[in-house]
């Protein structure tokens, strides 16, 4: 069992962009896939373009399924989709404890690297120079690789 400790504005943020998150696989058309799906979908056959769409129509709905559960295991883990009504300081520095078990760190890491792509893929980030650090949005995606990083270290043995 692993304790993540965040504060409760972080957990209000976090279950808003999942929540945004599983709504977009969730409405994902089967043609004509979004750029920032279609990085979460494989390439099996990058010199091949005829067999690799065969292959992403073949495999999208059981990938994008997957990244579906995984958001709502992450969503019931901070308590579910916060509602737009409630009012949450944004200095709340409660700190609050989750607890997740061995497939429960792998659900969030997956949630938390399909996001990242997600925000990558909106950004145009596809390498290390793309990052504007001026801009507030990249950090969010900073802050979500830093949650991801120690996320894989307190897994590791």
């Amino acid at each position: 069992m692993l304790i993540l400790t965040i504060t409760g504005i972080e957990a209000k943020h976090l279950a808003d962009l999942v929540a945004q998150f599983a709504e977009l696989v969730d409405e994902s058309p089967t043609e004509d896939l979004d750029p920032a799906i279609a990085r979460l979908v494989p390439d099996a056959y990058p010199g091949d373009a005829e067999a690799s769409e065969d292959f992403r129509r073949a495999t999208r709905s059981d990938l994008l399924g997957r990244r579906a559960e995984d958001a709502a295991r992450v969503l019931g883990d901070l308590g579910g989709t916060p509602d737009d009504d409630e009012e949450m300081p944004d200095d709340d520095t409660r700190l609050v404890d989750i607890a997740l078990d061995e497939e429960g760190v792998r659900s969030w890491m997956r949630t938390l690297t399909a996001i990242r792509l997600v925000i990558a893929s909106r950004l145009g980030i596809e390498d290390e120079d793309d990052r504007d650090e001026a801009d507030p949005r990249f950090g969010v995606y900073d802050w979500l690789g830093y949650r991801l990083e120690g996320l894989l270290q307190a897994s590791e043995p």
